[in-house]
């Protein structure tokens, strides 16, 4: 069964969770945290095994991955060319000392992300995670302009650690917390693409009064920004907003971080999400594909800006026990070259032309499908009460269930978990393409019932 793993059509064999997942989630609840994990009857399932667009449980049911576990496995699960980088690295050398004496696969990484652009002569920063790419941008940006504070966005999802944290938005995240997180984050709205002209101004007027006057807090030295919102729901900001939050941005002097550890690598049907709007920010964060489904995250920018960041003594200001890990540089690299010779950023725009049109055909009798939106592979059916545009709280959860039970993976987003949210691996076929969407359209409208 392993060998045809990637490109099958779902198979349940037990209805899901079946009894060894539901097993795994009793001993699981025996040794973590409470919070982590979101363990009910039905919900969730455990991953055995994973091979393209698809995942097979302990009990044996093989899945179709429409979330692409987080997004992360760009190039599908269990990507032979990342697999085959793995495989000669940890026969090589696992761990190196990234800061002191470094592994050689480090540079190599190094070099063709570099290559990458937007910038001819580029820095980076590396991470594990994607809050930490974050944070390190966040730092060289205080660097650069001497000014502490920060400008966010509403609905914004930039991390769970303290930086990263203070400049998410949401208050289930923030509000346990606030009185450890730094106060000089102001957040603007976030005008999407269901909002007009009035949308706009007004976001545009708001941070350009925080740019410009404030509120007696700190000075504003970096504007940070998913160029798509992903966790809030695919949120994407209408035509000539970014180009417009640049040059306020740039006017005031302050650093645009581009935040793109969703949308980065291909995800939009472009290499980065800034391309759509024809806007280079100054520094870039990426994570999630980047090393293949391996732990690796980067902030990049070019050299005028990153070298703000003083020469190292001996002792870096920034910096950590797994930096450049030589397996994830293995597997990033692997990954950046099957990106190339997968073609898969256009792929991802060709199949995720295809799905936007399957999805809004077929949901288009769903008077509840306030709107079906996205780039690429990463496409959020928007779910809200007809007439009054108030989003259907935890429909989208409620349909996530469901679709497991259909042998289909799905991640709601949103706030109110009224977001649908899709961002499949860019290998998936246009046959499960073509299966999944009726399918979930019965799943939407049973979630919708309930």
């Amino acid at each position: 069964m392993a060998e045809d793993l990637g490109g099958l059509l779902p198979r349940i064999q037990s209805p899901p969770p079946g009894p060894r997942s539901l097993e795994m989630a009793e001993r699981l609840s025996r040794v973590e945290s409470r919070n982590i994990t979101h363990l009910t009857p039905d919900f969730p399932v455990f991953w055995e095994e994973a091979r393209g667009a698809n995942v097979r449980d302990v009990d044996g049911n093989i899945y179709l991955d429409l979330t692409g576990a987080f997004g992360v496995s760009m190039a599908g699960h269990t990507s032979p060319a990342v697999v085959e980088g793995i495989r000669d690295q940890a026969g090589r050398l696992i761990h190196g000392m990234g800061d002191v004496h470094p592994p050689a696969k480090k540079v190599e990484f190094l070099e063709a992300l570099a290559a990458l652009g937007p910038w001819p002569n580029s820095r980076t920063i590396l991470g594990s995670s994607g809050s930490e790419a974050v944070e390190a941008a966040l730092k060289t940006a205080l660097l650069v302009t001497g000014r502490p504070g920060i400008l966010a966005f509403e609905g914004a999802y930039h991390g769970l650690t303290s930086g990263p944290l203070a400049a998410t938005h949401r208050e289930d995240f923030r509000g346990p917390f606030l009185s450890r997180l730094y106060k000089g984050v102001r957040f603007a709205p976030f005008p999407d693409s269901r909002d007009g002209d009035r949308a706009v101004k007004k976001s545009l007027d708001k941070v350009r009064w925080i740019l410009r006057e404030g509120d007696g807090g700190d000075e504003v030295g970096a504007v940070i920004i998913e160029p798509i919102q992903g966790r809030a729901g695919v949120r994407i900001p209408p035509p000539g907003y970014l180009e417009a939050l640049a040059d306020l941005t740039w006017n005031e002097k302050a650093l645009l971080i581009f935040d793109e550890i969703f949308t980065g690598l291909g995800r939009t049907g472009a290499l980065f999400a800034f391309l759509h709007e024809g806007v280079v920010p100054d520094l870039l964060c990426l994570g999630k594909g980047l090393g293949g489904g391996l732990p690796l995250s980067a902030c990049v920018g070019p050299a005028r800006i990153m070298n703000a960041w003083p020469p190292t003594r001996g002792e870096a200001i920034h910096t950590s026990t797994f930096l450049g890990n030589p397996l994830s540089c293995a597997a990033g690299l692997s990954f950046l070259r099957e990106l190339r010779k997968g073609d898969l950023v256009a792929r991802s725009e060709t199949m995720g032309r295809k799905l936007l049109t399957l999805l809004t055909t077929s949901l288009a009798e769903i008077s509840e499908v306030s709107e079906v939106r996205g780039r690429g592979l990463f496409v959020g059916v928007d779910l809200r009460h007809p007439g009054t545009n108030r989003p259907i709280k935890g429909v989208a959860v409620r349909a996530a269930t469901l679709a497991l039970r259909e042998g289909i993976l799905v991640l709601p987003a949103g706030a109110a978990g009224h977001v649908l949210e899709l961002s499949p691996p860019l290998v998936i076929s246009e046959e499960q393409l073509d299966w999944a969407v009726p399918r979930l359209k019965k799943v939407v409208e049973k979630a919708l019932a309930e």
